[in-house]
């Protein structure tokens, strides 16, 4: 058995979102307590890693404890600030290095505290635990239905957990305040410009007229805030139109759906995976999980509900559907998002749309493909500029196409340049400090005057320079001439400076099962599989070629809340 030095000890880890600081005391040689001082990580996902692994590394007295599955960043920080601890302590630094090491090969593990029957019966079985799988939930369990979610991951929210926290809504109060004139009708406009016309007319429809209701249902019936008058404009809008949820990301509607959700008496199930759809006399009753290596079925009395998300994090796939998005490409999303839906509905012989349009995100790490939220300056007015430090594409152009210019570029990669009349709009910096950590320890982010950015970037700083100046004049006049920016235009001129390198990585898959106006999933033949229901990213065709950002979110909360409802009321004509 390991002996350590009594006493209490400090450490520091790199987790997903920066420093993790903990103190280890020691009694009697062994481990004895683990207090975290400070970190970043972000709530909810990172909840099973903060519990798992100091428990783990108490009750074994060492390091040698695996990574929790959805959350390996977040372990791997704890696990290293605690390393650190024990170092401090008087261990050998080369034997502590190669434990820690060691302990990144074992396997990682899904925590569960779940109870199991073989065979478990509810009325709705929903498979996902994002945004659209906890709207599902709270719609259908409001109507009085007995609901489990289930949630392959150790933590609920998906992608929707990390996602930019914006959410379109066509004539809501912070558009009213900024007398900003927006209607359902312009917004279904822009959505279709945005998708070339090829989305499912119907269903945007539905989503473009019921985006303000489920506004208010987020406000009046989960609880949810949202910041004070903030708006963001988007790419490929033509107003901004994007309220913001109230703290980082959407961490806030996440956490307000899974109180709403376990106060109506949803059982969430966290670690279990659906392997396969269960059918009877051509209708789906249930789905067949795993967890724990132990098989359940869980059979629903009302059918079932697929809220799975996409396929960005499955290469196959994408190589599959659009060869060119190979494992060159990184990607924005979670872990989990592998297209396990998409693959149990092939078996089933469910007819899909659109899977070959796979969206990048343009503003992402390069190393990570980690979706950027200091990056986000883009929308308060920082420019693109490639290694010539030169202009090459309207900023606020839709994804696709900023991407695509990005990768144009030498090196594949672009940089984001604004100075302090922009950051003082959002203060995207100081509110995303430990993001900026992990960039300037990576070299991908500087701070300060334009000469010191530029020579740390190795961009032309006489071109650059010329640029700025030229942006600056077109200000001035009130009209970008060079590309048209939409948005509001703001100077780059007063300093400190700050440059961003980015790339685009894969970020989401607009391709998926097709379904009706009633949520219900169409096979092959057009014909509704009875007792199947999809909501979000799973679904295919709502936003055409391309999805305008900040509709994802509006797109799985009309989508989500209208699943919940239709299974429990299904439209028997």
């Amino acid at each position: 058995m390991k002996i350590y030095k009594d006493g209490s000890f400090k450490g520091i880890g790199i987790g997903y979102a920066g420093e993790i600081e903990v103190l280890v005391t020691i009694t009697k040689g062994k481990i004895n307590n683990i207090k975290f001082l400070s970190h970043n990580e972000t709530p909810v996902i990172s909840e099973p890693a903060f519990e798992h692994i100091p428990t783990k590394i108490i009750e074994t007295n060492t390091i040698m404890v695996p990574n929790v599955k959805g959350c390996s960043m977040s372990s791997r920080g704890i696990k290293e600030a605690i390393m650190n601890s024990l170092i401090a302590s008087g261990k050998n630094k080369e034997d502590m290095i190669k434990e820690f090491k060691n302990s990144e090969n074992l396997n990682k593990i899904i925590i569960s505290k779940n109870k199991y029957k073989p065979v478990e019966n509810f009325d709705v079985v929903i498979v996902g635990g994002g945004g659209a799988g906890l709207s599902s939930a709270i719609a259908a369990a409001n109507l009085g239905a007995k609901v489990v979610l289930l949630e392959k991951m150790a933590a609920i929210g998906g992608n929707t957990l990390v996602s930019m926290g914006g959410i379109n809504i066509p004539g809501n109060d912070a558009q009213i305040s900024k007398k900003i004139e927006d209607n359902p009708e312009l917004y279904y406009n822009d959505a279709l410009l945005g998708g070339d016309g090829e989305n499912n007319k119907e269903l945007f429809k539905i989503l473009s007229e019921n985006a303000l209701d489920t506004y208010n249902w987020l406000k009046e019936e989960i609880g949810v805030e949202f910041k004070k008058n903030e708006l963001i404009h988007f790419g490929g809008h033509t107003v901004p139109r994007a309220v913001v949820f109230k703290g980082k990301y959407a961490i806030e509607l996440i956490s307000k759906l899974r109180k709403k959700a376990e106060n109506l008496g949803v059982d969430i199930r966290t670690g279990v995976e659906a392997k396969d759809i269960i059918t009877r006399d051509k209708a789906v009753v249930g789905i067949k999980a795993l967890s724990d290596e132990k098989n359940i079925e869980f059979f629903g009395s009302k059918g079932v509900i697929f809220s799975t998300g996409g396929f960005s994090g499955n290469i196959e796939m994408r190589k599959k559907y659009n060869p060119e998005l190979d494992e060159r490409y990184k990607t924005t999303n979670q872990s989990g998002i592998t297209g396990d839906g998409h693959l149990m509905c092939e078996r089933l012989g469910v007819d899909f749309i659109h899977m070959s349009y796979i969206q990048t995100f343009p503003i992402a790490n390069p190393l990570t493909g980690a979706l950027s939220h200091v990056g986000a300056s883009r929308f308060d007015g920082a420019i693109l500029v490639n290694k010539k430090g030169k202009r090459f594409v309207e900023e606020l152009e839709r994804r696709d196409l900023v991407s695509k210019a990005i990768l144009a570029q030498d090196g594949g990669m672009g940089y984001l340049v604004w100075s302090q009349e922009i950051e003082s709009v959002a203060n995207r910096t100081t509110n995303n400090k430990a993001e900026v950590n992990n960039l300037i320890r990576s070299d991908l982010f500087v701070k300060g005057s334009l000469d010191e950015c530029g020579k740390k970037m190795n961009i032309n700083l006489t071109t650059l320079e010329d640029t700025l100046s030229t942006y600056n004049l077109d200000v001035s006049n009130g009209k970008d001439q060079e590309f048209n920016r939409r948005g509001d235009l703001l100077n780059i001129i007063k300093g400190p400076f700050y440059i961003q390198t980015v790339a685009p990585a894969v970020h989401h898959t607009m391709g998926g099962v097709k379904i009706n106006s009633e949520n219900q999933v169409l096979d092959i033949k057009g014909n509704i599989i009875k007792g199947l229901y999809a909501a979000g990213e799973i679904v295919g065709g709502i936003h055409g070629t391309n999805r305008l950002g900040g509709n994802a979110i509006t797109d799985i909360l009309v989508f989500g809340k209208r699943a919940g409802e239709k299974i429990m009321k299904p439209n028997t004509h």
